[in-house]
């Protein structure tokens, strides 16, 4: 039997992640970031030195999402690196908050790869290029 979880918890679970990203200081107070890099995320989590050439570093709004409904969270816009660092494929990102302190590392992939947690038309970054992403959620299924 699976465990149902109510969209009230749902979305203060979603709710409590994403304010992390504008710490510190509380919500509005920071200005967190994503970083695109090459390999694999390394063992040990987001706490773990990163690995990999810094591909692309993109910036959250002030708030870095709204509230959360039905357990999903939606990302403000988020500020595009229009100067790519490297050529070089995409293989995890990082999100860190306001201070730099590492939040969560996710799997990069294709549009498609179900794998993955951010996903790209192509993972091929080229030096002086531009890194954007359209849309971002966080969510918190109903049910585990």
């Amino acid at each position: 039997m699976s465990t149902n979880i109510s969209d009230t918890v749902r979305n203060a679970a979603v709710d409590a992640v994403v304010a992390l990203i504008d710490e510190p200081g509380g919500a509005g107070a920071g200005t967190g970031t994503m970083e695109i890099r090459t390999g694999t995320q390394p063992g040990g989590g987001p706490g773990a030195t990163a690995t990999g050439a810094l591909l692309a570093t993109l910036t959250f709004g002030t708030t870095a999402f709204g509230a959360a409904a039905a357990g999903v969270a939606t990302a403000a816009a988020i500020t595009s690196d229009t100067n790519v660092a490297g050529t070089n494929a995409a293989g995890y990102a990082r999100i860190k908050d306001g201070s730099g302190t590492a939040l969560i590392d996710m799997k990069v992939g294709l549009t498609g790869d179900a794998t993955a947690q951010l996903t790209f038309d192509s993972v091929s970054f080229i030096a002086g290029g531009t890194c954007a992403i359209n849309s971002l959620t966080c969510t918190c299924a109903d049910s585990v």
